[in-house]
């Protein structure tokens, strides 16, 4: 059971949870730190109560697909993961009433859009924009709890990573296909970088360019294989390209952090999430 509920939960990928939390939360004015440990344990709560309700909604396929899912094998009942995954989603969703009303408000909203990714990914080809939308609440929800409020740097930053999150899932959809991925939803990745070159001015936009190169340098690592027009490993890239959420959140803040705190933290993140990596998968 140790082993499989950080399967059910994709625990590897909560630092990037983490990440978009502090990065909404800084996009906000920061402050009111008291209300920081709800806000991470809050949509932590939601993160890993929509990962095992993703494998609720996907037991029949996984029995047919992919047998080595802790519910075909038996490791946990389907039932009792149905239950821990709503019981997360209303614990979540609880905890955030504690970062004020609209951060409550958003955090409902977040969960519905769970629900809905989790009932419709299987067929609805638009997946992955729901899959961007639930980012993208999560950086309203984090903005909300900051000593200023929501405002508009929150909610663009949020919607630059929506379309991140939109492009690394339509590349991970082409895990159960052959052949090479398009080149097209790579576009969607350079999202985040386009917009804060274009929001920032001066020292700022030197700032949101250096952190630009390194977003740009992962991507590139990771989706080397697809920008040459061959096969790769789909999870491998999908993985990675997961873990550059951190950098993505990092550009975000550019303008309210200055450099090297916010490479300290961002950086230990995404270290944090590669290792997790290791021991959990992603998906």
């Amino acid at each position: 059971m140790l082993r499989t509920l950080p399967v059910l939960g994709r625990v590897s990928n909560l630092p990037t949870v983490w990440s978009n939390c502090l990065a909404g939360w800084w996009l906000g004015g920061g402050g009111n730190c008291w209300k920081l440990p709800f806000l991470l344990l809050g949509v932590s709560l939601l993160y890993t109560g929509g990962m095992f309700l993703n494998d609720a909604f996907d037991a029949d396929f996984d029995r047919q697909r992919r047998p080595e899912r802790p519910i075909p094998t038996g490791k946990i009942s389907e039932k009792l993961v149905w239950r821990a995954g709503f019981g997360q989603l209303g614990a979540g969703v609880f905890l955030l009433l504690f970062c004020g009303q609209m951060a409550a408000g958003a955090a409902f909203l977040l969960a519905l859009f769970i629900l809905l990714y989790n009932f419709c990914h299987k067929f609805f080809n638009a997946a992955p924009w729901l899959m961007g939308a639930c980012r993208f609440w999560v950086y309203v929800v984090a903005g909300a709890a900051g000593a200023w409020g929501l405002d508009g740097w929150a909610i663009f930053g949020g919607v630059a990573l929506a379309f991140y999150t939109a492009g690394l899932g339509y590349v991970a959809r082409r895990e159960s296909y052959r052949g090479p991925v398009p080149f097209w939803p790579l576009l969607l990745l350079a999202a985040p970088i386009l917009l804060a070159l274009a929001m920032n001015a001066g020292s700022f936009r030197l700032r949101a360019a250096w952190i630009s190169v390194v977003l740009i340098l992962w991507v590139g690592r990771s989706a080397r294989t697809i920008f040459l027009g061959g096969a790769g490993s789909i999870a491998i890239i999908a993985s990675n390209l997961l873990a550059g959420i951190v950098f993505v959140d990092w550009l975000a803040v550019a303008p309210q952090i200055s450099f090297w705190p916010g490479a300290v933290v961002f950086l230990a993140l995404f270290g944090l999430t590669k290792w997790l990596q290791k021991f959990a998968p992603t998906a």
